[in-house]
């Protein structure tokens, strides 16, 4: 017998039977160890005995064991008697289980071995005397009351009681009560939505086993069971307000790791990268946001949003949204939407740039230009047809020129875009056209956000990573990911390339297109860039901080324009600075982003990139790779320029390039050719 059933693999100790809790569907945990969610839609719910009324706790004994206080697990009378009636039919007619032979059935026997065979009846018998060595009696009806199953998936007394009526067990009445207890035996057949006649003969059957019991009068029978059956429209459907595509994303990589083993996914417990505040916020940010846009949108059609926030430290993923609404199993953009970046893109041609020896002072063309392919041309605008002739580079980013941006990838290369993209960590395709420098490429939230990382941590490619460790209930360890991953900390760019494009990023969020950012009230190191493509038809802002970098898109499923005047900046922006403000709580030290060793200092006049003078209406310090720092003294500022000092740099020039635009086009009017 002992080879029959546990054998080599061991029955439960008592430690474990007395520790055992009915499983409510696996657990996920975020970070800190809070729960964010099941693994599976289980529908139970655990309560105590005392949640139980002593009558419904009577039509089940009645029912289904009414010697359960005095056997020792095994009911012999029981046996034989339904020995002798098997016997007499000549098929099984009547089953000899009590309720402690049930509990070992649905906890520690369950689906050891196929249901019914000679070996799985020897399991329940000697688990069930295991188990009443180890509970009292009052235990074990508590955890049968918890795990039997009732029908309609659902398990337990309390669960059965919610889908049937509609309220909790301890509100139940003697009918509803004995129907509970009519439902263990064969939930299928007795069940009263599907066969309402057939359970209602079965509830008025438990009441007379209660009456032969002594659990009711007598005098009571006829006018408890003349009582109809009223059952709940609706049936239990247990939901998580905060289920959310990020533990859908984890209910994914947990099923494609036990595939094929012997553990039961409802079992786990799952430890992750979330946070679960941080989450709250990311949902909630894509709800109102993809609200706010929507009702400018003009169309039918749903706008919908994806974010995902990564720590750039470890590439742990904190916080992932692929929708505005959420549905278990639907698709997810943050992970599956291949969508243009638009100008968020071009953070990596500047990258290109700052590693082939240009700096952010450099100074570039923003005019119309035309680049020829093959027999086409292709000349890209920038928004507005505002250009500003020559910029530097930091200007070019803060402004998301077009024209600049074109003129600086033709500089560097595209091959060597590319290579700086890949190297960071896009993965998707990247087209070699010279289109791509203004993010003609398609793109995922996830691949976009993993890619600026390097920006943010010193210059170290990071692999996302979204589960810590899946463990079974007892903790017993299944899987777990080591600290230092392959892949990760690896160097793709130098401290100082990094730190040159974070501080071109950060002008762009404190002056620059993404201003919003600011405007809302975020404070501390951000830096980021906003993305829009042609025609407005999706809009991006990627922002990050030392310890965060969150990426938030928003569009149609099947691409078309927002609105006419759809931008990143406007649109994305306010996402970001929503889910940062409300759900962010790890801010760093204003040192974070110090220089590295080794730069140089100069003090240059920020609207022409050259040395400053005592004449420059605005100054600022830039930081250069050695050898790379400007030598030419300001020649635009000077004693006779009447100049005026005017701390707001970014602005500078404005009025005269608006000026000589206006002048230009009223001369293209008059010498027309």
């Amino acid at each position: 017998m002992w080879l029959g059933t546990c054998g080599f693999d061991g029955c439960p100790t008592p430690r474990d039977i007395q520790t055992f809790q009915p499983d409510q569907g696996g657990r996920i945990l975020d970070r800190y160890n809070r729960v964010m969610g099941r693994l599976e839609t289980v529908r139970r719910l655990n309560v105590p005995l005392s949640a139980v009324p002593e009558f419904v706790q009577q039509a089940f004994i009645a029912t289904e064991d009414r010697r359960f206080y005095q056997h020792g697990g095994l009911d012999w009378r029981g046996f034989f008697r339904a020995l002798a009636t098997n016997l007499k039919a000549g098929r099984t007619r009547e089953g000899f289980s009590t309720i402690s032979m049930q509990v070992a059935r649905n906890t520690f026997a369950v689906r050891r071995y196929p249901a019914r065979s000679l070996r799985q009846k020897l399991t329940e018998l000697r688990l069930s005397r295991l188990i009443e060595h180890s509970l009292t009696k009052q235990q074990i009806l508590e955890l049968y009351f918890n795990v039997i199953y009732m029908g309609n998936s659902v398990y337990g007394v309390e669960a059965a009681s919610r889908d049937l009526f509609g309220r909790s067990v301890n509100q139940l009445n003697l009918p509803q009560a004995a129907m509970l207890a009519a439902l263990p035996k064969a939930p299928s057949a007795y069940t009263p939505r599907r066969h309402p006649d057939r359970a209602l003969a079965r509830r008025n059957l438990v009441l007379g086993l209660m009456v032969k019991e002594g659990y009711v009068s007598a005098n009571r029978l006829k006018g408890l069971q003349a009582q109809p059956l009223r059952i709940a429209r609706d049936e239990y459907r247990p939901k998580d307000p905060n289920d959310s595509f990020a533990l859908d994303a984890v209910r994914e990589f947990v099923d494609s790791v036990i595939r094929g083993g012997t553990s039961d996914i409802v079992d786990l417990t799952v430890r992750t990268t979330l946070d679960r505040n941080a989450q709250i916020a990311a949902d909630r940010a894509i709800r109102r946001q993809a609200s706010a846009i929507q009702s400018e949108a003009g169309r039918r059609a749903l706008v919908q949003g994806a974010m995902v926030a990564i720590d750039p430290r470890n590439g742990d993923i904190r916080a992932l949204s692929g929708g505005r609404q959420y549905e278990r199993g639907t698709f997810n953009r943050a992970l599956l939407a291949h969508r243009q970046p638009g100008s968020a893109f071009k953070p990596f041609v500047y990258a290109a740039a700052m590693a082939d020896g240009y700096t952010p002072s450099s100074e570039v063309d923003d005019d119309p230009i035309d680049v020829i392919q093959g027999r086409n041309v292709w000349s890209p605008a920038n928004y507005n047809d505002d250009y500003s002739g020559r910029i530097t580079f930091r200007r070019a980013l803060i402004k998301s020129a077009n024209a600049a941006t074109v003129r600086v990838s033709q500089a560097v290369g595209i091959p060597r875009i590319i290579e700086t993209a890949k190297r960071n960590g896009i993965v998707s395709q990247l087209p070699n056209v010279p289109s791509m420098a203004l993010g003609s490429l398609e793109v995922t939230p996830i691949e976009l956000v993993t890619a600026y990382a390097p920006f943010a941590n010193g210059g170290f490619r990071v692999r996302p990573r979204l589960v810590k460790s899946i463990s079974t209930a007892d903790e017993t360890p299944i899987w777990q990911e080591e600290d230092i991953r392959e892949g990760n900390h690896i160097a793709v760019m130098t401290p100082q390339d990094a730190y040159q494009v974070t501080s071109m990023l950060q002008s762009v969020v404190d002056y620059g297109t993404g201003k919003v950012v600011r405007d809302y009230g975020a404070k501390g190191l951000i830096a980021g860039k906003t993305g829009t493509t042609n025609s407005g038809t999706d809009v991006w802002f990627v922002g990050y901080t030392p310890t965060v970098v969150a990426g938030f898109w928003f569009g149609f499923d099947n691409p078309a324009p927002i609105s006419s005047d759809a931008s990143g900046g406007r649109l994305a922006a306010p996402a970001w600075a929503d889910f940062y403000i409300n759900g962010w709580r790890e801010y760093a030290p204003p040192t974070a982003w110090n220089p590295p060793p080794g730069m140089s200092m100069v003090r240059i006049d920020p609207t022409t990139g050259y040395l400053a003078t005592e004449w420059c209406p605005a100054t600022r310090n830039e930081y250069y790779k050695p050898g790379t720092e400007p030598t030419i003294q300001c020649p635009v500022h000077g004693p006779d320029m009447g100049d005026e000092q005017n701390p707001e740099w970014p602005n500078q020039r404005e009025w005269s390039n608006d000026f000589g635009k206006k002048i230009g086009k009223a001369l293209g009017k008059i010498f027309k050719f």
